[in-house]
């Protein structure tokens, strides 16, 4: 039985992460909820019992705590995680704050188990979670040369204030949390821009896919795009691999795989769609058909829940990797 406590209890990463915590039956002793000033005080329901939220405060992360699911921002993971770490809990952040520190693991637990001596493990963007399932499985198979992104990211990415900036546009009401309306519409901007033109979105993941797949050179892009959905995140990959194999040979790899679920009958009309992905745990794959303008490439279209698999069900699972 363990401590544990989740900071962030009341936003929609941190309720989902509850949630899995019940649906797994992870062996809790005590259960402690932290959120933001404007939260605590407020009271969440887990394992029947209700549970008062409290803010989180320096003195509080003393614990005593095992494990310590993060659920904030990166400036208050910045502050509060290495206090927990400090005193004896393991950390698993969902923020972007500690993703490239060279000291923290990056971890998709099927693709990379923990490999620092820090009490700090990083949950990677969720994009790139969803991303780098398959492209591991073809890694291992043929080797990797290249990877193209292009994204297509649900409002529920950015939390409560995505979704409701949807409905906002549904109402005719202008937005709070994006530069534009999302109501039909796309933003072909997730996050700010840097110096070069890409956002910082873009950034993330170029870079962590290099460092989940521990290839630091390897040439990567990535064009990063909110659509007017509310749940699951779907990517268009263009991967250049190493060896020469054909859509079949990877269609049975990814079949074979316990880690996706492939879709891809698209003259049945069957392929992934967010519709179907939404409030599943998998990370589905179809769309795979050869690119006959560069050698040895293909394309793989991969869809996901995005608060499950691409935040608080990776950092549930990397609990579960963790306590067993």
């Amino acid at each position: 039985m363990y401590n544990i406590a989740v900071v962030g209890a009341t936003g929609l990463v941190g309720q989902t992460m509850l949630r899995l915590l019940e649906e797994k039956q992870i062996p809790i002793a005590n259960l402690t909820l932290f959120s933001s000033a404007r939260s605590a005080g407020s009271q969440v329901s887990f394992n029947g019992e209700n549970h008062v939220v409290e803010e989180l405060t320096t003195e509080k992360t003393a614990g005593p705590f095992d494990y310590v699911l993060m659920s904030a921002g990166g400036e208050t993971s910045l502050t509060f995680s290495p206090l927990f770490e400090k005193h004896g809990a393991v950390v698993i952040d969902n923020s972007s704050a500690w993703r490239m520190d060279p000291e923290i693991s990056l971890v998709v637990p099927e693709v990379n188990p923990p490999s620092s001596n820090r009490k700090i493990i990083a949950n990677p963007n969720c994009s790139t979670i969803q991303s780098v399932g398959p492209l591991k499985i073809l890694l291992d198979a043929f080797g990797i040369e290249r990877i193209a992104y292009t994204t297509y990211q649900s409002v529920s990415g950015s939390g409560w204030k995505g979704i409701e900036d949807l409905k906002r546009g549904e109402r005719g009401e202008d937005p709070v949390n994006y530069p534009h309306p999302i109501y039909n519409n796309v933003l072909p901007q997730i996050d700010v821009f840097q110096e070069d033109g890409y956002t910082k979105e873009e950034v993330k993941m170029i870079e962590e896919t290099r460092k989940i797949l521990n290839l630091p050179t390897l040439p990567v892009t990535a064009t990063c795009v909110r659509v007017p959905v509310t749940s699951a995140h779907a990517v268009a990959i263009n991967v250049t691999l190493s060896e020469e194999t054909s859509v079949k040979a990877i269609q049975s790899l990814f079949e074979a795989s316990p880690y996706v679920t492939l879709e891809d009958e698209p003259e049945k009309g069957i392929y992934p769609m967010p519709l179907q992905a939404g409030g599943k745990e998998g990370i589905f794959v179809g769309r795979i058909r050869k690119d006959d303008s560069l050698p040895n490439t293909y394309h793989v279209w991969t869809v996901s829940d995005n608060i499950l698999k691409g935040a608080a069900l990776n950092a549930v699972q990397i609990l579960q990797q963790l306590i067993s």
